[in-house]
């Protein structure tokens, strides 16, 4: 019994400090952008929280390493798509995604955003 309560305080002592390192990032889209144009971050793990303010239909959200073609899915870092659609004047989230040195385009597939907004990741 002694070795299944140190087992389940290891476990969930890593999942505790796992989830304290994911830090998450906001980001509006309004009818046609992002408010957001360009933002700096350090590396590390982030969480994209994505808000559908009043668009009117549903909204998504592609990452992709600047220099690549953004119509290929390949390129696409798939952690970073929101869960879901999210539906007008809500809410979504990405998987956790891991971040490195170097600068990254975001869009909106559903909603025609320019893949002008950037992410500089110092």
């Amino acid at each position: 019994m002694k070795k299944v309560i140190a087992l389940l305080v290891l476990v969930l002592g890593f999942s505790l400090s796992s989830a304290a390192q994911s830090k998450t990032v906001t980001l509006e889209q309004t009818k046609g952008e992002f408010t957001q144009k360009s933002i700096t971050l350090s590396e590390g793990t982030y969480t994209f929280e994505i808000s559908n303010n009043s668009v009117g239909h549903d909204v998504g959200f592609v990452l992709v390493k600047k220099g690549k073609d953004i119509s290929n899915p390949a390129n696409h870092i798939k952690n970073a798509y929101v869960t879901k659609p999210v539906g007008n004047n809500t809410k979504g989230t990405s998987k956790k995604v891991t971040l490195k040195k170097g600068e990254y385009v975001y869009f909106c597939p559903l909603n025609p955003t320019s893949t002008d907004n950037t992410i500089i990741v110092k």
